[in-house]
């Protein structure tokens, strides 16, 4: 698929919307993750709660290492590096974890008289206790704009586009490895 090299002098209404959108979720995952980062045991104890991981140092290794690893990715999208794996990462992580937080909410539904939306506990994902249809809502709409940012052919600012564009200017690599013209060796 022939993608057409973006203007450098108009920036399109989309290329604009991805940029936004690649920093925003970026900035929301560095400073996300630095919170839960800079409190690993309340964020081991939020872990606990959901009670799917029971042996003692798996739970220790995500509580210190998943916070990190938040801050890594919203580091990556804010520098345009590795866009589209970077976003598949959040995917991979926020299906599961919105799933957990549902089926807590679920939980506590069924165990009190209490309407669902007006739920409200600390889900662990660094904002503090928050209305469940709240935080459904918003951790939809990061999976949507994280599966956005995956799918799309182009991204502004990225480095990777960059790399590609000058490796495909040099000559060597635009012939197949078997057609390449043997390099002469210099002299001195």
């Amino acid at each position: 698929m022939n993608v057409p090299a973006p203007s450098t002098h108009r920036w399109c209404a989309a290329q604009v919307i991805a940029l936004l959108t690649r920093w925003i979720l970026g900035v929301l995952f560095i400073y996300l993750g630095w919170k839960k980062g800079m409190d690993p045991v309340a964020f081991l104890k939020l872990v606990r709660q959901y009670d799917v991981l029971h042996q003692p140092l798996l739970l220790n290794l995500v509580a210190a290492a998943l916070p990190w690893f938040e801050v890594f990715c919203g580091l990556l999208l804010v520098t345009g590096v590795g866009v589209r794996g970077t976003a598949v990462m959040l995917v991979a992580m926020l299906v599961p974890f919105t799933l957990a937080i549902l089926q807590r909410a679920l939980a506590l539904h069924a165990a009190g008289d209490i309407a669902f939306c007006a739920i409200k506990f600390d889900c662990g994902c660094g904002a503090g206790e928050v209305y469940i249809c709240r935080k459904l809502f918003e951790n939809t709409l990061l999976i949507g704009l994280s599966t956005w940012l995956a799918v799309r052919s182009f991204h502004p600012l990225a480095l990777r586009p960059a790399l590609l564009s000058s490796a495909k200017a040099s000559p060597e690599s635009a012939a197949p490895p078997g057609q390449r013209e043997p390099t002469s060796p210099t002299v001195a």
